[in-house]
């Protein structure tokens, strides 16, 4: 009998852990935020300073708890190929998966599209934060997206491997 209870007590128990640990990671992390479009700059083919790409229509969802948590989804008059020509391109850059309630978002259709040609990820800006990169992917129908992504930095930093001499301060961004 001692035996059917403690086994109840361990599964009970690895349930409520289980759903505590995927309703924080889904959604108690994550807010809405409300995105100025001047936040959504991306950076020239001629690596100048990261301008404004025009926006409209912005839904945004950010989380304190980590800095790759950061999804936009917004819409633009900025065309594809006047993007290629003026924005630094971000080769390798692929979305990261939002949240499935943030149902704008979806990482795999934004590289598909951009793997089939009909669109394009490029920098954002550079050291958001401490390693990390925000990207921008723009589709031939107007609709754009933003992320934020891991850079050699941070990739380094956040391995423990020790960084090198390219890599900013950390205390520049605490």
């Amino acid at each position: 009998m001692i035996g059917k209870i403690l086994t109840a007590a361990i599964v009970i128990s690895s349930l409520v852990v289980a759903a505590a640990v995927y309703y924080l990671q889904v959604y108690y992390y994550y807010d809405r935020v409300d995105l100025d479009p001047a936040a959504l700059r991306a950076t020239p083919a001629d690596g100048g300073a990261p301008a404004p790409v025009p926006a409209t229509d912005i839904r945004a969802i950010d989380a304190n708890s980590s800095p790759i948590r950061f999804r936009a989804c917004f819409d633009t008059d900025l065309g594809l190929p006047e993007a290629r020509e003026r924005l630094a391109a971000a080769p390798g850059a692929e979305p990261l998966n939002a949240p499935r309630w943030f149902d704008c978002f979806d990482a795999a259709a934004i590289g598909r599209e951009v793997a089939q040609g009909r669109g394009a990820v490029f920098l954002g800006e550079k050291n958001v934060a401490y390693g990390v990169d925000r990207m921008i992917a723009i589709l031939e129908d107007g609709r754009g997206f933003a992320w934020q992504q891991l850079n050699d930095c941070g990739e380094l930093a956040y391995d423990g491997t020790q960084v090198g001499e390219d890599c900013p301060p950390r205390e520049d961004f605490e």
